[in-house]
């Protein structure tokens, strides 16, 4: 069972806007993550244990952006005079959570889940890690979790060739994912049942924001030419739709 997304952030919408001196854009959709967790447990045969601790890191399936800078606006698709660049704003590269504290169980040698949710009381995939004597599994799964990025972008040097120069800033604010350890004394574990006992994990919490940081000047096609944005994954696959920021000298500062 995969992990769900709310229904209002189980799509991907991207949207621009000028200002007075720049653009934004946003994109608002899940972002797939990997996660590795490994759970270490102790006090197997003490009241209240076991105890139980989890630390591991999780991998952002990556987030681009893609420029076009084109003289022509009548054409219908990317022309041979167009220039595209693709400036990478979020990278793969693993964000390591905290070691969670110990928590007690239900005493004895339970069988121990773990249950990735939503943070929202949504639940997903279930993993069953093992009983306390036996020592615990690597857990490694793939998840979604909501994602907004916010975009600024900024030119210069519109009539200089080999200009424009584009820049961009901004943020990625992440939904959140929380997992729950379950302790119970049932092989079966078809639904968590009132007397097991249940631990809650935060992994990335809500609103947690990762910065953007300012890229360096993107060349342009020279002159004053109309740019459009896109976001993309990580492996270069479209978010939304491209959309127009303006030209040049409508987003200088």
């Amino acid at each position: 069972m995969s992990l769900r997304v709310p229904a209002l952030l189980a799509f991907a919408a991207l949207c621009a806007a000028p200002i007075a001196d720049a653009a934004t854009a946003r994109s608002n959709t899940p972002m797939r993550v990997g996660v590795n967790v490994v759970p270490a447990a102790s006090q197997c045969s003490n009241n209240p244990g076991p105890f139980i601790s989890l630390e591991g890191t999780i991998t952002l399936g990556g987030l681009n952006a893609r420029l076009r800078f084109s003289n022509n606006m009548k054409g219908t698709h990317v022309r041979s005079e167009d220039i595209v660049t693709n400036v990478e704003l979020v990278s793969d590269e693993p964000i390591r959570f905290a070691k969670q504290p110990p928590e007690g169980g239900v005493g004895g040698n339970p069988y121990i889940w773990l249950v990735f949710n939503d943070c929202n009381g949504v639940d997903g995939q279930a993993f069953f890690l093992g009983r306390c004597v036996q020592g615990l599994s690597v857990v490694n799964a793939d998840l979604l979790v909501a994602a907004l990025a916010n975009l600024t972008i900024t030119s210069g040097d519109c009539e200089n060739s080999p200009g424009p120069y584009i820049r961009l800033e901004g943020e990625l604010a992440l939904g959140g994912a929380c997992a729950q350890l379950v302790f119970t004394n049932n092989a079966r574990f078809t639904h968590v049942h009132a007397e097991d006992v249940t631990v809650g994990v935060t992994l990335i919490p809500a609103g947690q924001a990762i910065q953007f940081a300012k890229q360096p000047p993107e060349g342009g096609v020279g002159g004053n030419p109309h740019i459009y944005l896109q976001f993309t994954t990580g492996d270069g696959t479209p978010i939304g739709s491209e959309v127009y920021l303006g030209r040049c000298v409508q987003l200088s500062r």
